[in-house]
């Protein structure tokens, strides 16, 4: 596909994977989690730098895994915490990573655009029917034999995840509201550049008072962030991958590269399979939601081809019919 003379869009949410923030080869240390912060900020940077109204959100799905993991493994001696809060540490301790790290891109291009972090809750229904087959995968991979102990032994619900191994897999219940949005809206107005959302968002029901508590599960962060744009107006949505293009067919012979494409023509190639729930199928189904939602268009990118994706050089488009 050539490029077009596209404008950048004045007002964009950025939907980071939580591979990203969190490759499977590095072993996490803090060493390796400020150098992946660092080659991130670089690659979010040429957005950073343009006049526009920019919200980044983020997965979590690795580190999480790895906060209860961790406390499985010493819950003999330090007590657990329950999974929302442990959303919210992985929250705050990856946009605090991201934040500084692009504020230090900014600052050494002589930019003094500030970079904010929000804790950001966000509202499920408690009867939402995820909490009774959880399917969000999390944390490392494990092999068959170890993924049977670690079930035996933690209780974990154990899933093979897309012939990459297995994981832990939790409840995904969707998001149906973004608790104080007013703020992070009054943040890009002000022309920072907000880090929220993360992991999908803190999981909380709401009470009829307005109460509200923390519940055990993790919110798809695509689905967040397609629902965030949608309710702020924001009408551009970028999912930054690991892969240059979404594919049909993918590892097949027949494999094809999607280019632009309109709304109507990526659910009927969702109905048709090509797009699994382990791999490529949370990002469509997010994109479908935020189109429907009254959104214009969606890119799916790799994370350094941002601009060349915006300009319509690589990633693919989907666009509202």
């Amino acid at each position: 596909m050539s490029g077009d003379p596209r404008p950048f869009p004045s007002r964009l949410v950025v939907a980071i994977g939580g591979n990203a923030t969190h490759p499977e080869n590095i072993r996490g240390t803090s060493r390796e989690q400020k150098e992946i912060a660092r080659i991130t900020a670089q690659a979010l940077l040429p957005l950073a730098r343009l006049e526009n109204e920019l919200v980044i959100t983020h997965g979590n799905g690795p580190v999480v895994g790895k906060i209860l993991l961790r406390q499985a493994l010493t819950a003999n001696r330090v007590p657990p915490m329950t999974l929302d809060i442990c959303v919210a540490h992985s929250q705050g301790g990856i946009a605090y990573l991201l934040m500084q790290a692009l504020e230090n891109a900014l600052r050494e291009v002589d930019n003094a655009r500030h970079v904010a972090c929000l804790l950001t809750q966000v509202e499920v229904d408690p009867d939402d029917k995820a909490f009774k087959k959880p399917t969000k995968p999390i944390g490392p991979f494990f092999t068959k034999e170890q993924a049977i102990e670690v079930q035996r032994e933690l209780g974990w619900n154990m899933i093979e995840d897309s012939g990459r191994g297995w994981r832990h897999v939790v409840p995904s219940p969707s998001p149906k509201h973004i608790v104080d949005l007013s703020l992070i809206q009054a943040l890009v107005t002000r022309g920072t550049v907000v880090i929220a959302g993360g992991g999908g968002g803190i999981p909380v029901v709401r009470g009829p008072k307005g109460t509200r508590q923390g519940v055990e599960a993790v919110i798809d962060k695509d689905l967040t962030s397609a629902h965030m744009a949608n309710v702020m107006g924001i009408k551009d949505l970028m999912i930054l991958t690991a892969v240059p293009r979404v594919a049909i067919n993918f590892g097949k012979p027949n494999q094809q590269f999607l280019g632009k494409v309109s709304l109507s023509e990526i659910k009927a190639l969702n109905a048709e399979g090509h797009f699994p729930a382990g791999s490529m199928g949370p990002k469509i189904e997010a994109a479908i939601r935020f189109l429907e939602g009254g959104g214009a268009r969606v890119t799916i990118c790799d994370l350094h081809q941002t601009i060349e994706a915006l300009r319509g050089e690589t990633g693919t488009t989907i666009v509202a019919d």
